[in-house]
């Protein structure tokens, strides 16, 4: 199935303006938790906690799916294809993971910004939330940034390539091409397999029920 090029742009336009978005909105996000954490002002640290939870789902949450959807519509509709590149692949994965995470982030989020309502409140009372969502809303942000990295570069080539065995071992140059590939391959297995691991151990930790 094809689409027309005016189509094609404005899925990519699409993309582009959430997967930007996203990033932007978690980078206040962050700097709303840290403030929330550190100031000494009982009433801006209430107004950070609130404000957390209306960019949650008023931006983060609607830029994060419109970014997943229109990247696979993107890929799945285009000559790049969902499964034919690693950096797709990859972006793919992230993507995913990253969108659980805040689904499992949007419940301890608002029941945060529920408790500030109350005249009891304290940020050194619920420091502990607060710095865990200080440390996964910075790590989001990495990530969010390898994905815009890896968007840029397309790194690692096409998995069809690879999988045919298409390496011409005619001339060195090729040789080494071929072992950076490789190195950066095995490289991206490692890391998608830490990023399954702190998934799982983020599912079967409890986290949830800790906040």
């Amino acid at each position: 199935m094809t689409i027309s090029t005016r189509t094609s742009k404005l899925i990519l336009t699409s993309h582009i303006t959430s997967s930007v978005g996203w990033l932007g909105a978690v980078a206040v996000f962050l700097a709303l938790a840290i403030t929330a954490l550190t100031s000494q002002d009982l009433p801006l640290v209430k107004a950070c906690c609130l404000a957390m939870d209306v960019c949650t789902w008023l931006i983060i949450l609607p830029f994060c799916l419109t970014s997943l959807f229109t990247g696979i519509i993107q890929a799945t509709l285009t000559k790049w294809g969902l499964f034919k590149h690693y950096w797709i692949v990859v972006k793919l994965f992230l993507t995913l993971a990253s969108t659980l995470l805040l689904f499992l982030h949007l419940q301890p989020i608002s029941y945060l910004a529920g408790v500030a309502r109350e005249a009891s409140f304290s940020n050194t009372l619920y420091a502990g939330q607060l710095i865990s969502i200080i440390s996964k809303a910075g790590a989001a942000v990495l990530v969010l940034i390898a994905l815009t990295t890896i968007s840029v570069y397309k790194p690692w080539g096409k998995i069809q390539s690879i999988q045919n065995g298409n390496y011409d071992f005619n001339t060195n140059q090729n040789s080494v091409e071929k072992i950076k590939k490789s190195l950066t391959f095995y490289l991206l297995i490692g890391f998608v397999t830490l990023i399954v691991i702190f998934i799982i151990t983020h599912l079967f930790g409890g986290s949830m029920t800790r906040h």
